[in-house]
């Protein structure tokens, strides 16, 4: 598996809508996040109609000794509250912490926003041989436990006036996977599911039940000693066999360098084969539909206070605006467009 080739492609679509310009908590097309490749909790999916699983289905020309290796990859939420402490204190005890919870609060030059955060979480099943799942399919079962952390935030006498309190929730789910055999041909299959248990799965409104969800959902699938086939543009004596691949919420595409068959990655972002990163980007924007050059000129126009806002928001929010202010010309430059893949004009 070419993860290198892979890594960059998968990160984006990994991001893709994570936060949209002007990249701040208050604007409205950032009031409703996280519309990509979401798999719910079992129970409030069965309660609401909302997905809780993704299906993958996937050609492979493989030989007896062909294997699989299945990674998973997903955003788990972290809901992060800032709370403003009574009176300002120079240690913080956590196990008697009273504070009271505010949307934002600023400190000097300095603005906290109340908001929900990502971590990566990445799951990978072991390696098994194709033949081995034909036989037997695979439940790779997996658990990410709760966390909580404390974060102070202090003054500039150096005493703690406020705090940021980060809590994950558990999120429980399983990868299935199998293969069916049909001439030289094996159909996989790859199915996410998520697990996790809610109390009142009906009363849970969205934003709670995100908070044990998988988010932009990806899938990365490598063989060896076996090749891929294309689903869009398969041979045409196996295009019937692509047809009958059920995909279910994501779909799968040959990545790494034009010609390798080894690597696929099946995301909700619906990609053509060898889908790549234009070289003149600077950086992640979090919204491919959208052109950098057009993106990094509006962020320029953001006023002083709404960058200090797009700064409190998000870190990584905050690394795109650092990245923008202290772009070299000469790499503004390039974003102005680039010609590609021109073909002779036919003669007449």
């Amino acid at each position: 598996m070419n993860l290198n080739a892979v890594e960059q492609i998968a990160r984006t679509t990994l991001y893709e809508g994570y936060m949209l310009y002007p990249y701040r908590p208050s604007s409205v097309k950032n009031q409703q996040r996280f519309n990509f490749g979401v798999l719910y909790p079992q129970a409030y999916s069965d309660a609401q109609g909302d997905a809780c699983r993704m299906q993958t289905e996937c050609l492979v020309l493989a030989n007896p000794a062909g294997s699989v290796d299945v990674r998973l990859r997903f955003l788990h939420l972290v809901q992060r509250q800032v709370g403003k402490l009574a009176t300002p204190v120079s240690e913080l005890d956590e196990d008697a912490l009273e504070f009271q919870p505010v949307e934002s609060l600023t400190i000097g030059d300095r603005r906290f926003q109340t908001w929900q955060e990502a971590v990566e979480e990445q799951v990978r099943a072991p390696i098994f041989k194709l033949s081995d799942l034909e036989e037997r399919p695979r439940r790779v079962p997996f658990y990410l436990p709760c966390q909580r952390s404390v974060e102070a935030i202090r003054d500039e006498a150096g005493l703690a006036v406020a705090v940021i309190v980060r809590d994950q929730s558990c999120v429980t789910g399983t990868i299935e996977i199998s293969a069916q055999y049909d001439g030289e041909l094996t159909k996989l299959t790859v199915v996410a599911l998520n697990q996790t248990p809610l109390e009142d799965p009906r009363a849970a409104t969205r934003d709670e039940a995100l908070l044990q969800s998988m988010i932009s959902t990806h899938t990365i699938l490598g063989v060896s000693d076996a090749e891929f086939i294309s689903l869009l543009d398969p041979p045409a004596q196996f295009g019937s066999a692509a047809a009958g691949c059920r995909n279910i919420g994501a779909w799968p595409v040959l990545v790494g360098q034009d010609g390798d068959r080894d690597t696929m990655l099946s995301s909700p972002i619906i990609l053509y084969d060898y889908p790549e990163i234009a070289p003149e980007s600077a950086g992640d924007l979090f919204d491919g539909t959208e052109i950098d050059e057009i993106l990094t000129l509006r962020i320029m126009t953001l006023t002083d206070d709404e960058k200090r806002e797009m700064r409190g928001a998000d870190d990584r929010a905050r690394k795109i605006l650092e990245r923008t202010e202290s772009l070299p010309v000469e790499q503004f430059m390039k974003m102005h467009g680039a010609v590609r893949g021109l073909k002779r004009a036919a003669k007449r």
